[in-house]
């Protein structure tokens, strides 16, 4: 055995001792991962996250997949000659749209990430929020059309399928009780979807490094921070843009009793694991209080 090939082999060691105590700790733990941006758009980051999804899983966790599709719909509508319209943010949704949203979203997203992820078993099922009654919503608006609000989330076709060691997959329409269609924001679903299964952590995959003190500046990551501080940063206007749906959907999440929130930077290869499974973590991670997380428990 060469010195460099000891050395190496050394390195990937320490790697997966790192990690034994958090394999130990989140056995059988809920992790509801927010998936979106250039991960999903990006063929071998696609790739790289199913990898991790199926590795979670294989180490005892039970991760359930929410996503999303704006960029997918965008292109769509365009291609069909149709013009997006947003208002605050959210694409007006006329019946047209819908039908496009529903498309993408339960047809074609949906499918691909299940596709990818069961290239490695039969692993994951893909699932609606109009199934089973999974996501009742309401119009928000009349004047964004058929976009709406939760007004609850029935868990028990997610639940089912983590006790059968399936990974859900879950787009992001839900339905009236009176099985009208909505398109519902996929952060938003995200966190209600953590909240109903008391989940451990839920992930936000974005297209940034996580949250930043200073949008001009690379270098102001704030790595932990709590729910009363990322409130005073919405409230004192400190926070602008796309990012300002996630941070209120953490704050809702972990308000509610969800452990922690984390916002990564999705561009990076096996973010999720260098998250999860390193001392060091990636990203920002949000706690409803000060609180340090416990050590894993060697005998968990």
């Amino acid at each position: 055995m060469t010195a460099r090939f000891a050395a190496g082999a050394v390195a990937k060691t320490d790697v997966l001792v790192e990690a034994l105590p958090y394999i130990q700790r989140f056995r059988n733990a809920t992790v509801v991962v927010k998936y979106g941006g250039n991960a999903m758009t990006d063929a071998g980051l696609a790739a790289r996250f199913a990898e991790d999804i199926v590795l979670m899983r294989a180490v005892g966790m039970r991760p359930v997949v929410v996503h999303g599709g704006g960029p997918q719909i965008g292109d769509l509508m365009a291609r069909l000659g149709k013009e997006s319209e947003f208002r605050d943010g959210l694409r007006v949704t006329d019946a047209e749209t819908l039908d496009i949203a529903r498309m993408v979203l339960v047809g074609k997203v949906n499918r691909d990430v299940v596709s990818a992820l069961n290239g490695h078993g039969p692993l994951a099922v893909g699932l609606s929020g109009e199934d089973a009654g999974l996501i009742r919503a309401e119009e928000r608006d009349p004047a964004l059309g058929f976009v709406g609000d939760i007004t609850s989330i029935n868990p028990a076709i997610v639940e089912r399928l983590l006790t059968e060691d399936l990974v859900p997959v879950i787009s992001t329409i839900g339905a009236s009780a009176d099985g009208q269609a909505y398109n519902i924001n996929a952060d938003t679903v995200a966190s209600a979807i953590a909240v109903a299964l008391r989940a451990e952590k839920i992930v936000y995959l974005t297209d940034v490094e996580g949250l930043l003190a200073d949008v001009d500046d690379p270098d102001s990551l704030i790595s932990t921070t709590t729910a009363a501080e990322l409130q005073a940063m919405v409230d004192s206007g400190s926070l602008s843009g796309g990012m300002i749906p996630k941070v209120e959907a953490c704050i809702e999440a972990v308000v509610a009793g969800v452990r922690s929130a984390h916002i990564l930077d999705g561009r990076v290869p096996h973010v999720l694991l260098l998250e999860l499974f390193t001392d060091s973590g990636i990203g920002t991670m949000v706690q409803v209080d000060d609180a340090v997380e416990p050590e894993a428990d060697a005998d968990a």
